[in-house]
């Protein structure tokens, strides 16, 4: 049989296949000389897995950590910052616990968007977006910190006066992000994201997707500088598998019926940059701490680096956990709490937007229409809903992180992430699993999040390509909506009094908008490119639109991405009254289903013949 004939989806993908029949990760031109003639330089040809490919269930499982591995940084760090405003910094098992409920809730959520939502290969975790209004609403005078709760010598973790403390606040936060999670279901459901997108183009995007990771430069700066030297050495690992010998095939030994035992080339370095990186990087600090190279003193530089500092949980946190819904106690609800987790859940809504069509670029997939982009907020938003009902402190959103990974890896399948979800869902539910991931070193992680949010940068800016960049115009609108989207945010963090009006909810909504970059950035973008004077062709929107078409030859293939599956949408949305609902796919009526495969064999029968004749050099001008 030839290696053509066999099963893509199974062992044997001819992506993986070389002349002799090896297994080889060579990440062909996938299909077309079409492509190849089109000449657009960087496109997804090169892709190992699209989105509906579906690897070896081995790489399925190995790829998948390690998108789980790209996302633990923030999943980690994200209750860890908010243990200190719930008084937990002297309670390390409480923390494990609120960490191995964001992976578990986490896990739900990717495996609803991934399945039912936007149905791109995309991680749902924890969101910085609600970080800031949470802690703004922490530090309201009623949740003022009790002065013995700063004295780890009066702490008694077990006491019912100390967990009555920190459950309260807590609670409080679980009732915000419960009920402002109802407004972004209303938002998606409704199609009002939908609506909006058609105004949407790559003035809005190319800003938005690269304010995601642009402010967080300090942030990953922190974390790479509590140890600079290992940081280097992850982001140099990283780099020299990804880039350097990502063609380099490494023999690996494995066994097939007809040829037994035998050694199969693979592309390891290009498939598993990060997770090589990472373990490299671990290993060596483990070496490094055991034999005390590292300072044992927590007041020394290079302390963080030690992969025994949080050795306490490890030896605390119990083998078997299972996160439930109200855990904490009944939520309660407060007004001041919802203004604000609203302000973010609007721009975790522009940040989804943004990661949808990035992850849609870098994964192979056409741009996600409409109705796919309204289930995916939505989604997001019962994601949110469930977070809330768990007790993660946080809300959910679509992990920029994951689609920097995607960008390196070139491994698109959307099965990879569902095998990422669920290892989330095991890790939160066998607690000290959580806890040895949760005791990678702080520096190895701020390496990782260096190249992870410069590949995101070089996406957003990316998306100027379809606009003219040589109109004074649009270089107006794109300088300043950076810039903007790095300077307000700034200011308002070191001028909070200014904006103070004597209404405390308007203050926190304002002060969590302004200081949200790419909420910033991006609405300035949408504003000044649909208020300016510009034409279709310089606005980039047809070739935006006459790009996205190249890509898919055709809307079967987008309706293969995207349509609902285990047959709902060819099942249940075939009735008339179905067209009306936002977050349905729209069903081609029984005369055009019959007329699309002739449409299209007739579109590629004069393709083909077009390029028979340019090949033998015959001149088709008219």
């Amino acid at each position: 049989m030839h290696p053509s004939d066999k099963d893509p989806n199974g062992l044997d993908n001819p992506s993986f296949l070389t002349e002799d029949e090896s297994h080889y990760c060579a990440l062909p031109e996938f299909s077309t000389k079409n492509e190849k003639k089109k000449g657009q330089a960087g496109n997804f040809s090169r892709l190992a897995y699209s989105v509906t490919e579906v690897p070896p269930w081995y790489l399925c499982i190995l790829l998948g950590i390690q998108h789980y591995l790209t996302a633990l940084g923030g999943l980690v760090a994200i209750p860890l910052i908010l243990s200190r405003e719930l008084f937990l910094q002297h309670d390390p098992l409480t923390q494990s616990h609120l960490i191995s409920t964001i992976f578990f809730v986490s896990g739900i959520c990717t495996l609803l968007q991934v399945i039912f939502g936007v149905r791109l290969p995309i991680l749902q975790g924890g969101t910085f977006a609600f970080l800031t209004p949470s802690l703004a609403m922490l530090s309201l005078p009623q949740w003022k910190c009790p002065e013995w709760t700063h004295n780890a010598s009066l702490v008694n973790a077990a006491s019912p006066e100390f967990i009555e403390v920190w459950q309260t606040r807590i609670r409080e936060l679980q009732g915000a992000i419960m009920l402002s999670s109802c407004f972004q279901i209303l938002v998606g459901f409704s199609g009002l994201i939908g609506f909006l997108m058609r105004f949407i183009g790559p003035l809005t995007i190319a800003p938005t997707i690269s304010l995601v990771a642009l402010p967080l430069f300090d942030s990953a700066g922190k974390e790479a500088g509590a140890h600079w030297g290992i940081s280097t050495m992850t982001i140099f690992f990283i780099v020299l598998f990804s880039q350097y010998l990502k063609n380099v095939p490494v023999p690996i030994p494995s066994y097939q019926r007809d040829r037994k035992c035998h050694f199969s080339k693979i592309h390891v370095f290009q498939i598993f940059p990060v997770l090589l990186g990472l373990s490299i990087s671990w290993i060596i600090c483990f070496a490094l701490t055991i034999t005390n190279v590292f300072p044992s003193d927590p007041d020394i530089y290079g302390f963080l680096a030690r992969t025994d500092r949080k050795g306490d949980v490890l030896s605390q946190a119990p083998w078997f956990r299972f996160p439930y819904p109200g855990q904490w106690g009944v939520p309660t609800i407060s007004l001041a709490g919802v203004f604000g987790i609203i302000a973010g859940v609007i721009s975790s809504m522009v940040e989804s937007v943004g990661d949808y069509y990035a992850c849609a670029r870098l994964s192979g997939a056409p741009p996600p229409p409409m109705h796919a982009i309204n289930r995916g907020i939505g989604v997001e938003g019962i994601g949110c809903l469930l977070a809330g009902a768990w007790g993660t402190g946080n809300g959910t959103t679509s992990y920029s992180e994951n689609v920097g990974a995607l960008g390196i890896t070139r491994v698109g399948s959307r099965m990879v992430i569902i095998a990422g979800g669920c290892v989330m869902l095991l890790i939160g539910m066998f607690g000290k699993v959580g806890a040895v991931f949760a005791s990678i070193p702080t520096p190895v992680i701020g390496g990782m999040l260096l190249v992870m949010f410069g590949v995101i940068t070089a996406v957003g800016v990316s998306n100027l390509q379809y606009a003219d960049m040589n109109s004074s115009r649009n270089l107006f609108i794109f300088g300043f909506s950076i810039y903007a989207g790095l300077t307000v945010p700034n200011w308002v963090n070191k001028n909070p009094d200014v904006l103070e009006t004597g209404i405390l909810q308007v203050d926190q909504v304002i002060q969590v908008l302004l200081t949200t970059g790419m909420f910033v950035g991006g609405f300035l973008g949408f504003f000044l490119d649909n208020t300016i004077p510009g034409s279709k062709e310089e606005r980039g929107l047809l070739a935006w639109t006459e790009s996205h078409k190249e890509e898919t030859d055709d809307t079967l293939h987008a309706s293969e991405v995207y349509d609902l599956p285990f047959g709902i949408g060819s099942k249940f949305c075939v009735a008339d009254w179905v067209r009306y609902l936002p977050m349905c796919p729209k069903r081609l009526s029984a005369c055009q289903a019959q007329e699309a495969p002739n449409n299209l064999k007739q579109r590629n029968t004069i393709q083909e013949s077009s390029e028979r004749e340019t090949e033998i050099g015959v001149d088709t001008r008219i």
